[in-house]
């Protein structure tokens, strides 16, 4: 899986590489599901392993539209 960057910016001609895609994706993820305490994924405390993981999937998504 190719390492996409979330907010690439380019200043004088350099590239400079934020956070990848990926890492975007699983701080939303584990950032929604404990902002709503009442969501069925809270049954267990989510963990950056699982955040990853939907990351991941939400990835391979994207690439197959």
């Amino acid at each position: 899986m190719k390492q996409q960057q979330a907010f690439p910016t380019i200043i004088n001609s350099e590239v400079l590489r934020g956070m990848t895609l990926r890492d975007y994706f699983a701080a939303a993820i584990i950032t929604g599901i404990f902002a709503h305490r009442d969501n069925v994924f809270n049954t267990h405390l989510m963990n950056a392993t699982e955040a990853y993981q939907m990351a991941d999937a939400m990835i391979r998504a994207r690439e197959e539209v």
